[in-house]
């Protein structure tokens, strides 16, 4: 909501302004969309302090089916704003339209799912220890959680980490990454209006040093969830570390593509090329390595240049095949270290801003790195941008060995008609997810890193059991008879 010229924080259901603001720039243009909050650790603790009185006074105490009808309003409500949801997203991300309207379902997806699985959620009767005793281990929610969600899915993280917090019965503080807060904040407004009580869901968007920092430092948190790069991954786990404060960690990866020669290559080849083309290579989960079998190398890289070359480029409410990248900053950080991996490889195309594209924004050309040495910051490094590199193999276990030999292990993706070599690859693979015969998941299926890529899970029921914390009750009773 508007307040003084800017699009204001949610607090404790208030729209709280600020006398900072920072500016929002459209990266299909480079020109500033709006202005939002600036906010900082006032802002932060004041939302906290919401956020613990509703879990205190009233959410904590509501029934399942009570907060997963709210819910199920809330889901409704994002459904209804469809049009305006992913034309804001678009604009805001720079992501195609059509991604965009993908995400605005995914978000509403990710309320309906655990506004069912919560009327799910149990505990246990303990074989008890002793006589006459009973033992219950029972499931409460944390009670305020943080989260700190990245640019290139901001609405999509929102519903994927708020909506099993809000499910199990938690209150939640959102940070919002200062590149594109429009849709959390407009999600904030429709939470409130489909009946959320006040304060149960605060955001708080302001800069990762000042807002992020705060809240991760708050000793009023229960729970924080991040996503977003390994360095500031570290430093947000230190400063949760000071009060004991768990943290589930997404923290991106250098995903593969395994392609072998008896592949259906009409459906792998394209997967593929969606894999890392999508939201312009900036996904936590982009197939950004293809390692091929050697005997189809030659044709498959020829079929993938063609498709690179033809995609079209351009805003993202125009719904091109690849909008623009979040920033000028990340545009030219791709662009570096394609220029530092040139001398290693072969740039078969791609590999520089285009020229021919309209409007100023912030765009890098689909780039297809071949003959990619398997040390190398191009087969090592997690770009952010629309950039695929390519290592050939000749045998399963030299795939398996190329797979796993990043810091990473996020997602790993499977092309064969083998099913044992399939099976095989997927209990191998150093990943949290392996897809075989295709590339993602639903909201379902848990999702989450191992090594680098982060640890603790998302998405599924495990979600859900992981914004609750087992309490154990032993009760101890005389005999009666």
């Amino acid at each position: 909501m508007q307040v003084a010229g800017q699009v204001a924080a949610l607090i404790g259901g208030q729209h709280v302004a600020t006398d900072d603001v920072i500016t929002v720039t459209d990266p299909s243009t480079g020109q500033p969309l709006s202005t939002v909050a600036r906010c900082r650790e006032a802002e932060v603790a004041q939302a906290v302090t919401a956020a613990r009185r509703a879990f205190r006074d009233d959410w904590r105490h509501r029934t399942a089916s009570d907060r997963a009808e709210v819910l199920r309003r809330f889901a409704t409500a994002i459904r209804e704003e469809l049009a305006e949801l992913a034309t804001l997203e678009s604009r805001d991300t720079g992501k195609p339209l059509s991604q965009a309207r993908a995400d605005v379902h995914t978000t509403a997806a990710y309320f309906e799912f655990y506004a069912s699985t919560v009327l799910a959620l149990h505990g246990e009767v303990v074989q008890p220890s002793a006589p006459g005793t009973m033992v219950l281990s029972v499931r409460e929610p944390h009670g305020v959680t943080g989260h700190i969600i990245p640019w290139n899915y901001p609405m999509a993280m929102m519903g994927r980490t708020v909506a099993p917090a809000l499910a199990a019965g938690n209150c939640c503080v959102v940070k919002p990454a200062e590149d594109a807060p429009l849709t959390p904040l407009r999600l904030g407004d429709l939470a409130l209006e489909a009946g959320l009580p006040p304060g149960v869901l605060n955001i708080v968007p302001g800069y990762g040093e000042e807002a992020g920092a705060a809240l991760a430092a708050h000793p009023g948190l229960d729970h924080l969830s991040f996503t977003g790069s390994g360095s500031v991954g570290a430093a947000v786990t230190r400063a949760a570390a000071a009060h004991a404060v768990p943290v589930t960690l997404e923290l991106g990866g250098k995903s593969p593509n395994i392609v072998f020669a008896d592949a259906d290559l009409d459906a792998a080849v394209p997967a593929v090329v969606s894999s890392i083309l999508q939201n312009a290579g900036q996904t936590c989960s982009a197939g950004s390595r293809l390692l091929v079998e050697r005997r189809i190398h030659a044709q498959v890289i020829a079929d993938i240049a063609d498709r690179f070359a033809k995609a079209r480029l351009g805003p993202g409410p125009e719904d091109p095949d690849v909008g623009p990248l979040i920033s000028a900053r990340q545009r030219d950080g791709v662009a570096g270290q394609v220029a530092a991996a040139a001398d290693g490889c072969r740039i078969v195309t791609g590999g520089s801003v285009p020229a021919d594209v309209p409007g100023g924004g912030f765009y890098y050309s689909p780039t297809l790195l071949d003959e990619v040495d398997p040390g190398s910051a191009a087969a090592q490094a997690e770009i952010f941008g629309p950039v695929l590199a390519v290592l050939p193999f000749d045998q399963p276990a030299e795939a398996l060995r190329l797979a796993n030999a990043t810091q990473y292990g996020l997602v790993a993706g499977v092309w064969t008609k083998d099913v044992d070599r399939a099976l095989w690859l997927a209990r191998e693979a150093e990943a949290g997810c392996v897809y075989v015969n295709t590339f993602g998941g639903g909201v379902e299926v848990p999702f989450g890193g191992v090594k680098r890529s982060g640890h603790g899970r998302e998405k599924g029921f495990e979600a859900l059991a992981s914004y609750t914390r087992t309490k154990s009750i032993v009760l101890r009773g005389k005999p009666c008879g």
